[in-house]
């Protein structure tokens, strides 16, 4: 039996997805949420193999929910946007579903995730390059989520597998890579001066020079952020310096 959840706010868009899974025998509705928060808390707690996931719910997005959890069952996205589709197949997605669609359109949906499940269990995915630019970030703190605004960010940190969010109101930690980060982020906001560090441009008050061929950069709140030879031409072209 294939264990199913439903995240989508809207009633209407949920009782249709359930509708059309009745006609397959093999799979199992363990629970319909409505919004990201109640959707993660019934992933960690069902563990389902699939989701029919919305992305445009209230609270966070079906993509900020997905990046709060550290082993995610395969998705089927349902949204009436259609912004994300590119990117949600560029990134291994099983299928991405424009509301209002068909049964013969969600039956074309289930093959897919039928063929992908028998060929390698869970298929491979890559949430985070389903995001555009980010404009918050979602975070675990303690047993509450918080969210955010990257504006507020002072600089990210790599910590082994973790990133550090430095804000006025402290440190955060994020599971996830500087990589996938720095993608996700505006290029005219953020840029990576050192292999380990991303800092916020409108929080450079001077860069010095350090050691041979490398430079330091001073923030607004005296914090001291290493700078790499790379990372000097990239500051320099940023700021047009």
């Amino acid at each position: 039996m294939i264990r199913t959840l439903i995240i989508d706010d809207e009633p209407l868009a949920s009782g249709l997805v359930a509708e059309y899974l009745a006609d397959f025998d093999d799979f199992e509705v363990l629970s319909t949420c409505q919004d990201g928060f109640q959707g993660l808390k019934k992933i960690q707690e069902l563990q389902p193999d699939l989701i029919f996931l919305d992305v445009q719910m209230p609270k966070i997005t079906g993509f900020e929910m997905l990046e709060l959890v550290e082993d995610p069952p395969a998705v089927i996205f349902t949204t009436a946007f259609d912004d994300y589709a590119v990117k949600a197949f560029d990134a291994r997605a099983i299928d991405y579903l424009l509301k209002p669609f068909s049964k013969a359109r969600f039956r074309q949906a289930i093959d897919r995730f039928l063929l992908s499940h028998d060929q390698s269990g869970t298929p491979e995915r890559d949430y985070e390059a389903l995001a555009e630019k980010k404009a918050r970030i979602v975070v675990r703190v303690r047993n509450e989520i918080k969210v955010i605004p990257t504006a507020e960010v002072i600089f990210f940190e790599a910590q082994d597998d973790y990133v550090a969010i430095h804000t006025s109101e402290g440190k955060f930690l994020k599971k996830m890579t500087m990589k996938a980060l720095e993608q996700s982020l505006a290029p005219d906001q953020f840029a990576r001066t050192h292999r380990s560090f991303l800092v916020n441009l409108n929080h450079i008050t001077k860069i010095e020079p350090y050691e041979r061929e490398s430079y330091i950069v001073i923030l607004k709140n005296a914090e001291r952020v290493p700078v790499s030879k790379t990372g000097y031409s990239r500051l320099r072209q940023v700021l047009g310096l």
